[in-house]
């Protein structure tokens, strides 16, 4: 059986990790299971040309937001964990204080109390106290807090590379080894 994982795509910019994502989780041959909030796909018309439809048909399975009842809202739907990108400070207030309103916090709040895997590519800054106070809590109960952030030892020439390294890092926690990551070679030694 594959992987099988589910990505959510929430409000903040940058849902182009969220694309990304789905892309390589399926060249790399997993079954994705696709929640798009509301405000995600606001953020999908402002930043890209994609229409809900095409997002949507890079997963294997996609649900709407507010469909509560929906397999992945039940911890007896096994997965191999759950990565947002992006994931926004609402989302991820949401999640730490266990308050689900949508199917996309309902779905990390189950992979929390599953144990398995919750990757959130928060993407905001600067933070204030209460957001770096949420992530800890959020760390504290088992996710991993995984903001975008370039890597440039790997000299990557365009904005899609390095959103390809992101990612890639990101889906390195679920086991998954993307050939798009650049990875460290050691230090360049001067002649």
């Amino acid at each position: 059986m594959p992987k099988r994982i589910i990505v959510g795509i929430s409000g903040a910019s940058g849902v182009m990790y969220g694309v990304r994502a789905l892309q390589m989780l399926s060249d790399l041959g997993a079954e994705t299971h696709l929640i798009v909030s509301k405000s995600a796909q606001l953020t999908l018309a402002q930043e890209t040309d994609m229409s809900l439809s095409d997002l949507k048909s890079l997963a294997d399975h996609s649900y709407a937001v507010a469909d509560v009842g929906a397999t992945i809202s039940s911890g007896s739907f096994v997965t191999d964990g759950m990565l947002i990108a992006p994931c926004s400070i609402k989302t991820m207030s949401e999640i730490a204080t266990g308050v689900t309103s949508t199917l996309l916090t309902r779905a990390a709040d189950v992979v929390l109390k599953e144990r398995r895997r919750l990757v959130l590519m928060v993407r905001e800054t600067p933070l204030h106290t209460g957001h770096l106070r949420t992530m800890t809590a959020l760390s504290e109960l088992g996710a991993v807090i995984a903001p975008p952030v370039p890597a440039f030892y790997a000299n990557l020439g365009s904005i899609e590379a390095m959103v390809d390294q992101s990612v890639g890092r990101c889906l390195d926690l679920f086991g998954f080894h993307s050939a798009e990551v650049m990875r460290w070679q050691g230090l360049k030694r001067g002649e």
